[in-house]
């Protein structure tokens, strides 16, 4: 059932891949057929419609630049947030070995405290058992 699923998955991705770059792809179509066409059917506007078209791919370009640096924004910040969960998963794994560690230093202390205590009272009953049978 898990390969399954997985393998649904892999296709429902990859079609929402194709869909939405297609998109892009006719929009990017539509703005460099527009201006051929308007060419075709005025060529004495050639020289603007060119200025025009020229004006609309730099506001492309610029466009994509602030999309490129938003995203190596994103994942800069993306990074750091992983790192830091990183650290705060390590520090926290650290102080729950220190709390191990003291824990299991507590348990032994007290075992040898009760076991001294142990052979004390043993003592202390022979020494009474002594007395008595003397």
């Amino acid at each position: 059932m898990n390969s399954l699923i997985s393998a649904a998955s892999v296709i429902a991705a990859r079609l929402a891949v194709e869909l939405a770059s297609t998109g892009p792809g006719v929009g990017q179509g539509t703005v460099a057929g527009q201006p051929v066409e308007g060419i075709a059917r005025q060529p004495e506007a050639k020289g603007k419609i060119r200025e025009e078209l020229q004006g609309a791919i730099q506001r492309l370009e610029k466009a994509r630049a602030r999309l490129r640096k938003a995203d190596q924004f994103r994942v800069n910040g993306y990074s750091e947030i992983e790192q830091e969960k990183l650290n705060l998963i390590k520090s926290t794994y650290k102080t729950l070995e220190e709390l191990e560690n003291y824990k299991n230093e507590t348990i032994s202390f007290l075992n040898k405290e009760l076991h001294l205590r142990t052979i004390s009272e043993n003592i202390d009953t022979f020494e009474a058992m002594t007395e008595i049978t003397d």
